[in-house]
């Protein structure tokens, strides 16, 4: 009611007539009069003088129209802003990646979305599964792009893109290299890096070890996934990381180590929301991350 009153009000600001505003808008001059009154008897003060010919603003009527021009125009903006949304044109896009992701693939692919919609801004946060999950779940993010090791959830869709190894990388001059195949007996010995709340990796070496009957890893450092990579740089700790980030990994000065057995592999790909009316840019940009997978 209040919208309607507002737009008949502005109406007659606008023309500074009844009878001219009543015809702009399309009704009677007595519905219009008393569109009028009903507002003046809302806000509790007269909004028009009525002059000979026409109406002029009160000063309580100039500062309603003052606010009420604003509303209309944020109101303008808005419906602009959700169209722009629609069409895919605008807003934000938030993207939650594991390291492989963010360091070998995302790059590329959000270069060439931009340029498809520059006017749409990614927000991409690195995290491992037991951050970027439940951020996922809670609609803090839009898509994910991880390992899928999680269990299914029925809001989630998972969809693997390709099969992920993890092996060991440590610096060059480790006690570890160029020494061939090492046993795990010898990894126990030395320090971890992993990365920070990534329970699942974590896990994953834990496991490997308690299954060649040794104890727990010794866990140095939590870190990101470049904070990672420069403690191994630094340090005789060890790490492990996709075997998709090797070559990224050589930029630190980091080599793989072979070692006996597996540690983990898994199928990594893309989570999201179950919707029955996906947005445009969610879309292209899931696109766009497909066409830049590696077969």
């Amino acid at each position: 009611m209040h919208s309607r009153l507002l737009r008949h009000f502005l109406g007659v600001v606008e023309k500074r007539n009844i009878t001219a505003a009543a015809e702009a808008l399309n009704i009677s001059q007595p519905a219009l009069t008393r569109s009028i009154r009903q507002l003046e008897k809302t806000v509790g003060v007269a909004l028009f003088e009525r002059l000979p010919t026409g109406v002029a603003l009160t000063k309580q009527g100039e500062v309603l129209a003052r606010r009420a021009k604003q509303m209309e125009l944020e109101y303008r903006h808005a419906l602009s802003e959700i169209r722009a949304l629609e069409q895919g044109m605008s807003g934000v896009l938030r993207i939650g990646a594991g390291p492989m992701w963010v360091a070998m693939i995302l790059p590329r692919v959000i270069a060439a979305f931009h340029k498809q919609h520059p006017k749409v801004k990614v927000r991409l946060t690195e995290g491992a599964i037991d951050s970027i999950v439940p951020a996922l779940t809670a609609g803090e993010i839009d898509l994910a792009c991880v390992t899928l090791s999680f269990p299914s959830q029925p809001e989630l869709v998972k969809e693997p893109l390709l099969a992920v190894r993890h092996t060991l990388v440590a610096r060059a001059d480790h006690p570890l290299t160029g020494r061939g195949v090492i046993a795990a007996e010898e990894l126990a010995r030395f320090p971890w890096v992993v990365l920070a709340n990534d329970s699942i990796g974590t896990g994953r070496i834990g496991s490997y070890l308690v299954a060649n009957g040794l104890e727990p890893p010794q866990i140095a450092v939590e870190a990101t996934s470049i904070a990672m990579l420069r403690v191994l740089e630094e340090s005789n700790a060890l790490g492990l990381i996709a075997t998709g980030m090797v070559d990224f990994a050589k930029r630190f000065g980091l080599v793989d180590i072979p070692h006996e057995g597996t540690f983990w592999e898994a199928e990594a790909g893309l989570a999201y929301l179950r919707s029955n009316r996906p947005a445009r840019t969610v879309e292209s940009f899931k696109s766009m991350v497909r066409a830049a997978v590696p077969n």
